[in-house]
């Protein structure tokens, strides 16, 4: 079955004057939280404001929640050429902590996004050495997966990459999904014993242009991609306002098309949640808002909200 598409008219926004909510996650208490420049993270209330938590410092980006309710955290340093490590934040107790800093003799300068696995396993970019973001999507091949372990050991897991960026696991953990946003596309690789990855191939089609004078709606760049449980991955295009799904046999579909910018403003990931994983929230790299509305299917859950089912 085709998926239906959202109306932009139909999204509301939430979280008016936070600072470039790249993502947002919600716990197995239905608490909300999105990535805020000005803090570690920041908490959305139920009637749509929100409150900062934790220190700021350096410049959050994805954000994704472990299965103890802590929130994992991917600090993007390319925004002020600090350190872009990855992180920790426990909303109950308030610890900040960094969890890695470099890997495999190589400083974490991007972190990007952070997925987890059942086992426990951090899965995430860094998406590129590059000093300034002319140079970071000029096509270079020199980002990187990384993971982190739960025994604290971390590696380098495949590189070469072309600014990689959202991740993404398929329902039964076989495969680890990441958006090339400079290729335009989206990498899928098989997961290994040991939490290694193989050789990577591309999923789907290229889904656009790279040309910087392109058409705004026919531009490729890919940021954050999620499942939903159909086994659709949607794909975040955010220099062309739109939120595709490549369907299990390949087809991309058009979710969301919002040209004009107004309800819904250089899309960067989404997050579903609620009772029937059909809330959801979409993050922006350029509106002072986050966007939410409803899904035509339900997301695929994470680890913290299968431990929450008990699944």
């Amino acid at each position: 079955m085709p998926l239906q598409p959202i109306a932009p008219q139909s999204l509301q926004k939430i979280a008016v004057g936070i600072d470039r909510p790249e993502d947002v996650v919600v716990g197995p208490d239905g608490r909300v939280f999105a990535s805020d420049h000005q803090c570690a993270v920041a908490e959305i209330l139920p009637d749509g404001s929100f409150r900062r938590m934790g220190p700021k410092g350096g410049a959050p980006n994805g954000i994704n929640m472990d299965a103890r309710g802590r929130i994992v955290i991917a600090n993007f340093g390319i925004y002020d050429r600090k350190e872009g490590p990855l992180q920790r934040f426990d909303p109950a107790s308030g610890e900040h902590e960094t969890l890695l800093a470099e890997v495999g003799g190589k400083r974490l300068t991007s972190a990007n996004y952070p997925v987890i696995d059942r086992a426990g396993n951090i899965w995430c970019a860094n998406s590129t050495h590059a000093e300034t973001w002319p140079q970071a999507l000029d096509g270079r091949a020199d980002g990187f997966i990384f993971v982190l372990r739960p025994d604290g050991s971390a590696e380098i897991v495949a590189e070469g990459l072309k600014f990689p960026n959202g991740m993404a696991l398929s329902a039964d953990e076989r495969f680890l999904f990441c958006a090339q946003t400079s290729g335009a596309d989206v990498l899928r690789f098989p997961i290994l014993p040991g939490a290694k990855l193989g050789a990577g191939e591309r999923y789907g089609p290229v889904l656009g242009s790279l040309e910087r004078d392109a058409a705004p709606e026919t531009t490729g760049w890919t940021d954050g991609i999620g499942f939903d449980a159909e086994g659709n991955l949607w794909v975040c295009l955010p220099a062309a306002n739109k939120v595709v799904a490549i369907t299990p046999d390949g087809r991309v579909e058009t979710v969301i098309h919002d040209p004009a910018g107004e309800h819904m403003n250089h899309p960067t990931n989404v997050t579903w949640s609620g009772p029937d994983l059909k809330d959801l929230y979409i993050g922006s790299i350029r509106a002072d808002w986050i966007a939410k509305g409803r899904s035509p299917v339900a997301g695929q859950p994470h680890v913290h909200q299968r431990a929450a089912a008990g699944a």
